[in-house]
């Protein structure tokens, strides 16, 4: 690269569920754009942080978890994480070091072969692994797809993250930055905000709730004070599970929106006033606007 070049270019990341993408991807951009949990298939849309290497611009894309759909929103999910390996300059595959070559691995390594994008390889979660672990484990996938480059990281505490990340931006294409130098990601505010009641709504209540609930921010209003308010509506299934989001006295909600709020207040650096209403909308996953709220395609 000359003196004063810029690059930028798309990365996708992409995994079976919870391989660590999320986590990854907040840990390259230095701030939160994802929302992460214990929960599989938490990332439902594409969600893309932005991170500068040098005179280069990167472009992350999250792509939901790859797995095999069995309901409508499934089948949307994976069909976006496809479509951002399809659209990206460089693919990222995400695999759990600890799970090896599994079932779930093998079918995303089959499917990537028809993608004509070059392709690294990153071995996530090695804490407390050895080496003479991890070296059987990249040559398994490597024997079944030739990766330009093999990486062994954790997200979570970061190791390897750097190295990772200066490769990734050798790789990307000449060009104008697309974005702003300060901007972290282009997922509007408002999304951001209900993704990010949604991922406290999962670590409050574990397994009680079911997968089918999202978050809508059916209100942002900027005041004179310089605080937000924000209204936002949780939707579920059925009227038990609304009982489960209210919780007995409606302790639930209140330790959901108050674990909301505050992170919400540190992202925007200001006052937040948060008002959560839980709704019931039997078949909402079955609803192509809810589908739209949320940036997935409605598979018909």
């Amino acid at each position: 690269m000359t003196q004063g070049e810029t690059r930028c270019g798309f990365v996708a990341l992409i995994g079976a569920t919870n391989a660590g993408k999320s986590t990854l991807l907040n840990s390259l951009v230095g701030a939160k754009v994802s929302i992460v949990t214990h929960k599989v298939q938490t990332t439902r849309a594409l969600v893309r942080g932005i991170a500068i290497h040098d005179q280069t611009q990167i472009v992350f894309v999250d792509t939901p978890g790859i797995f095999r759909p069995r309901r409508r929103l499934d089948s949307a999910m994976v069909r976006s994480a496809w479509a951002g390996a399809g659209d990206a300059d460089l693919v990222v595959l995400i695999a759990d070091a600890r799970k090896g070559l599994d079932p779930a691995a093998e079918e995303i390594l089959a499917r990537l072969k028809d993608v004509p994008h070059p392709k690294l390889l990153v071995l996530n979660k090695i804490d407390g692994m050895k080496r003479d672990q991890l070296l059987p484990v990249a040559k398994a996938f490597n024997d079944a797809l030739a990766f330009d480059e093999t990486f062994m990281i954790s997200a979570l505490h970061g190791d390897g993250v750097v190295d990772l990340s200066a490769a990734i931006a050798g790789r990307m294409p000449a060009g104008p930055w697309l974005y702003p130098e300060d901007q972290l990601s282009d997922f509007p505010m408002r999304q951001l905000a209900a993704e990010i009641t949604r991922e406290k709504i999962y670590l409050r209540l574990h397994q009680e709730l079911p997968y089918e609930s999202t978050v809508e921010t059916e209100r942002w209003e900027e005041r004179k004070d310089g605080s937000v308010r924000i209204d936002q509506v949780i939707y579920v299934a059925r009227e038990s599970q609304r009982v489960i989001v209210l919780g007995k006295q409606g302790r639930a909600i209140k330790e959901i929106g108050k674990a909301a709020r505050e992170e919400l207040a540190g992202i925007l650096e200001r006052p937040v006033h948060l008002f959560l209403f839980v709704k019931v909308r039997e078949n909402w996953a079955d609803d192509p606007e809810r589908y739209r709220e949320m940036g997935l395609e409605f598979p018909r």
